[in-house]
């Protein structure tokens, strides 16, 4: 068996819409715009849940992730996010980085692609911790279940560092304030 390590304190350290599995499995799965998050976490996903937006979406999804060690594989699938590009802007992140001052994520097309509120040792950690696994699309049960298992499989074992926790300050962001400047517009138009 793969050796596994502590999670951070009341792991998932960041709320969020998901089900949280067995938390020493070694994959997490992100649906992006789907619903399906019962299926990965069925098949034994410590974490499934769906990530919509580019910024503060993606941030809450590094940051439940490097507070876990043992999780080393973070499996995209599900329908892509359509404005958001969440899918390929977490590709990005996890390939490129984000630039360090303005924490633009480098080559993602998405909207607003910011993670300001993640240090670049969390990003760098994230990078380091997790291989990404592309089902971006892919809605089918079967599929995302078999990929879960493989995982487990291959499981590595935890990362040797321990937990990464990072406080998220999502009020004072300016992903934040973007979001809720343009849903105060929307609602302004209804």
């Amino acid at each position: 068996m793969a050796d596994k390590k502590p999670t951070a304190d009341n792991w998932p350290v960041v709320s969020g819409d998901y089900i949280v599995g067995d938390p020493e499995s070694p994959v997490a799965v992100t649906t992006l715009a789907s619903h399906n998050e019962d299926i990965p976490a069925a098949a034994g996903a410590a974490i499934a849940g769906p990530c919509k937006t580019e910024n503060l979406g993606i941030e809450k999804v590094v940051a439940n992730i490097i507070s876990n060690p043992n999780i080393r594989f973070l499996i995209l699938c599900g329908a892509e996010v359509q404005g958001h590009i969440t899918g390929q802007s977490i590709q990005a992140l996890h390939e490129n980085g984000c630039d360090p001052e303005k924490k633009k994520i480098t080559g993602a097309t998405g909207a607003i692609p910011f993670v300001e509120n993640i240090p670049m040792e969390g990003v760098e950690r994230f990078q380091q911790q997790v291989e990404l696994v592309d089902m971006i699309d892919n809605e089918d049960g079967g599929a995302i279940t078999a990929k879960v298992k493989e995982c487990i499989e291959k499981d590595p074992g935890a990362l040797e560092e321990d937990a990464l926790v990072i406080d998220l300050d999502e009020e004072n962001s300016e992903s934040a304030k973007v979001l809720a400047f343009s849903k105060d517009l929307m609602d302004a138009e209804v």
